[in-house]
């Protein structure tokens, strides 16, 4: 990933959480014939003592991916957050000298790891309970598996298998307008607020205004 300075994004606590904010992954990986597979997950992240950590999700049986993990360990997913289109007519320069062009600014974690499948049931049904009751807690009345009926979820568990990642590397990278000026980001900021609430906390938080 092209990484700039200005975006570089290296503390952990936030990388953390935009995995978790936003844990739809791409998830891609290379083919013995050299092609690649990508793949979209949700997945959950575990901190592990002495490492970057774990994701953990499942895939079906009848994906590609299943007989690619077969011949290769090694994964590169992405994770993406808010991102914005940035008008050239929101800089100040605008009015003064025109020197100024489109932008695009967008949060993203990018990981690299070790991928295994775990052909366990409880291990499966684990990370199956926990990313439901995590995204289900929104909803009036949360569904959970114990909703459907035992031989309908014994009969979807066959068709999936868990997956675990572990993290080699995690990089980050927060592109919202820190190689602007100071006004030239809180005109960017204002510009957002009836259209993207999410980007406008974003530059707020990690401008750096100090």
């Amino acid at each position: 990933m092209y990484q700039p300075t200005h975006f570089k994004h290296d503390q952990l606590d936030d990388l953390v959480e935009l995995i978790q904010q936003y844990p739809l992954a791409t998830v891609v990986m290379t083919a013995a014939d050299g092609t690649l597979e990508v793949n979209h997950l949700p997945l959950e992240y575990e901190m592990q003592q002495g490492g970057f950590g774990v994701l953990r999700g499942h895939i079906a049986k009848a994906n590609p991916m299943f007989e690619i993990l077969n011949q290769s360990a090694h994964v590169y997913v992405i994770f993406q957050a808010e991102d914005a289109y940035i008008s050239p007519s929101w800089y100040e320069g605008k009015q003064e000298h025109h020197r100024v062009v489109p932008t695009w600014n967008y949060r993203v974690v990018h990981v690299k790891g070790k991928i295994r499948k775990i052909a366990d049931e409880k291990y499966l049904r684990g990370i199956l309970a926990r990313l439901t009751r995590q995204h289900e807690a929104s909803q009036p009345v949360p569904w959970k598996m114990g909703d459907a009926p035992h031989d309908f979820i014994a009969e979807q568990l066959e068709k999936i298998i868990a997956i675990e990642i572990e993290i080699d590397s995690i990089l980050g990278k927060f592109k919202v307008s820190q190689n602007r000026s100071v006004v030239d980001a809180m005109n960017v900021a204002k510009a957002l607020e009836m259209s993207n609430a999410e980007m406008v906390e974003s530059i707020k938080k990690f401008y750096p205004m100090k």
